[in-house]
């Protein structure tokens, strides 16, 4: 199969690089569910995470045969980690696993979007859009999401507080453009600055130009909250490298009492078209070295916090001439955050006899990602419903908010 390339800029136009030129940070939420003070973190795995090699389902009889030159090895040193008997995980993500013995983290397994078919840029658009169709890219759902949240103290900014997320990258993922302002900010892959500019530009802009002196001195401070001093992108997006540091840097400003409570992130380099063994356990590393930073950093409101991880769509359940796998329908969902009811791999699991695939060749999909975004949504930010059938997700009104996702 001819993979299409994955270019960025394709689906989105706002730049979020650097913090120069950026918004105020975003008032908290006081009124969200439960009198909390929460975080929802969307990270979007841009290629199509095989879900089958990510959580294996190990007590299916027949996961083996059609994994067993691919895959993860089912003994020695490199075994896959425990999570309840009948699925386990792969052993890139020790921490994945200690959060879910924690309970607090979960898996949901067979799902998908709406899209039932195998592009990329489509499967993206569908995933990132909310729609049910590829094609709508002028807004995410997570940006109309935030337009639709409970009115209440500060949750209405003003002029003076126009942000109420937060855009990890050098380019906006589109699940989060919209109307609603987001402050952006990325790793810096450029020499460090000398010391000395910044104070010369502020004192240039104090005498000549006090509108860019306030949006210097927020990108100067969202810089420095978000990277340190010695904080370096070594790596873009699909490296482990940079996944980690996306995620440090963005929990840093999290944590802010007055910073963000809404973030989205994109990493790449999912599709394991061939050598799936290697590539795919360097990727899970990254992404599971993220989710520690998110942990460490967000500190105590890692309590409060939920993180979603998606992808557009799975992968096929045999592997093919290239050790590798070809785009399929469903696949896996990581929920992680001290808000998530964790220590449980939630699913209405289909089989994988040659009968119970999708189209003869995919893990089936049995349950809808929109339910799980509406379920995270309702208990921990007190979304509405109706707004998230109508604006949120256009024409979900028969996908119902799945619930017990949230403490």
């Amino acid at each position: 199969m001819l993979c299409e390339n994955l270019n960025p800029t394709r689906r989105a136009f706002l730049g979020a690089s650097g913090a120069m030129f950026t918004w105020a940070f975003m008032p908290k939420f006081a009124h969200a569910a439960q009198g909390r003070d929460p975080r929802f973190i969307t990270i979007i795995l841009r290629g199509a995470l095989d879900g089958l090699t990510a959580v294996p389902p190990i007590g299916d009889p027949d996961y083996e045969s059609l994994r067993q030159t691919d895959g993860i090895p089912f003994g020695g040193e490199n075994s896959v980690l425990a999570l309840d008997g009948f699925f386990a995980l792969h052993p890139s993500m020790p921490n994945f696993q200690r959060m879910f013995q924690a309970r607090q983290a979960a898996v949901v397994h067979a799902c998908a979007t709406p899209y039932r078919e195998r592009s990329h840029f489509d499967g993206q658009d569908v995933l990132e859009s909310g729609y049910t169709v590829p094609g709508h890219v002028e807004s995410g759902w997570l940006n109309r999401l935030l337009e639709g949240l409970p009115a209440g103290e500060r949750i209405a900014p003003g002029p003076s507080e126009p942000v109420r997320g937060l855009s990890v990258g050098s380019t906006a993922p589109l699940v989060i453009r919209g109307k609603a302002p987001v402050l952006g900010w990325a790793p810096s892959i450029l020499r460090q600055a000398d010391g000395d500019l910044a104070p010369r530009l502020a004192d240039l802009y104090g005498k000549t130009d006090p509108l860019l002196l306030q949006l210097l001195k927020e990108g100067v401070e969202t810089g420095r909250i978000a990277a340190g001093l010695d904080m370096k992108a070594k790596g873009g997006a699909g490296d482990p490298d940079g996944m980690e540091q996306m995620a440090r840097g963005a929990a840093r400003l999290l944590a802010q009492t007055d910073g963000p409570r809404v973030a989205a992130l994109a990493f790449e380099g999912w599709d394991t078209h061939a050598q799936e063994t290697q590539r795919l356990a360097k990727q899970l590393t990254g992404l599971d070295d993220a989710l520690l930073a998110f942990q460490q950093e967000l500190g105590p409101a890692w309590a409060d916090t939920a993180i979603v991880v998606a992808t557009e769509f799975g992968r096929t359940a045999r592997i093919n001439g290239t050790e590798g796998t070809d785009h399929g329908t469903a696949t896996t969902a990581f929920l992680a955050g001290g808000a998530i009811r964790g220590g449980r791999v939630i699913t209405d699991w289909p089989g994988l006899k040659d009968k119970q695939l999708f189209e003869g060749r995919d893990l089936a999909a049995t349950t809808d990602l929109r339910a799980v975004i509406k379920g995270v949504a309702v208990d921990l930010l007190g979304a509405d419903a109706v707004h998230l059938a109508e604006a949120v997700f256009p024409g979900s009104q028969g996908v119902t908010p799945m619930k017990g996702l949230i403490t």
